[in-house]
Formats: structure tokens, sequence, C-alpha cells
């Protein structure tokens, strides 16, 4: 009898462990989930300021760009275009965001809107977008972004 209770009692304690562990990792990827949607935040506000310095340190140095039309550019020229004077955006929103969370990566998607001019012509862009990031040197990086227009 005395056996079974030892036994009942250490699955208790490993029960109780796995419990603490589980409610730590959901706390854990929450708070991931969090700072992640605060890096995509921070990267529309360097895109509005055209602060290419800024999304610099967001992104990896293999960083491949999607755009909507199909253009696609690596991280010198993404940056460069975010530094061109003649790129001005005025507003850029996201919402619905889902962030997906691997390992050492995560992929976070949602809606954006912007609205801005690119040479002295306006533009008006509603469409989605898939960023995708890695966690290396103890920061997430940003190493791929797609972006597609949504059908009016």
């Amino acid at each position: 009898m005395g056996s079974r209770l030892i036994s009942a009692v250490w699955c208790m304690l490993a029960l109780l462990v796995w419990s603490a562990s589980a409610f730590g990792q959901a706390e854990s990827s929450h708070s991931t989930e969090q700072q992640l949607i605060a890096l995509e935040r921070l990267w529309n506000e360097a895109q509005v300021h055209r602060d290419s310095r800024a999304l610099a340190t967001m992104i990896g140095d293999k960083f491949v760009n999607t755009e909507w039309d199909g253009e696609i550019s690596e991280r010198g020229k993404f940056l460069a275009d975010i530094a061109d004077p003649r790129f001005k955006v005025s507003k850029l929103d996201i919402q619905d965001l889902k962030v997906v969370l691997y390992r050492d990566a995560a992929v976070v998607a949602g809606i954006y809107h912007t609205k801005g001019t690119v040479q002295g012509k306006p533009y008006e862009h509603a469409g989605r977008f898939t960023d995708t990031w890695i966690f290396q040197d103890a920061r997430w990086e940003c190493v791929a972004s797609h972006t597609s227009l949504l059908q009016k």
C-alpha cells in the first residue's frame, strides 16, 4: 500500500510540474506574440517616417521582399526604397493580425491599408501581408515579407 501512495504522489507531482510548465509556455507564447505585433507596428512607423535605419535593425541580412505587384527585392533595395524621398507614406495601418509560433520562427499575417505618394503620384492599397520572422542572436528579425492586394 505504501508503494501505491508513493506512486500516486509522484504522479501528482509530475502532473503539477507539467501543468506549471505548460502554463509558463502559454504565457511565454503570449509574450512573444505581443513582441512580434509590437515589431510589426514599429515597422509601420519606420515606413511612415522613411526611417530605413530603424527598419535595418528589424530585417535579416538575407531579407526577401515580395511586393503587391510581384516585384521582388533584397535587403539593400528594400531599404533604399524606404529612404527614397520620392516615396511618402502618409498612412499605414494593420489589423486582424495572426501570429503562428514555431521554435525559433514565427509567421505574422494580417491586413494592411496604406496611402501616400510615389514620385508625386498618389496611391492607396488595401491588402494582406505575411511576414516570416526568425529568432537568432537573441532577437527577432524578419527574413521575408509578402504583400498582396485585396480585390475590391
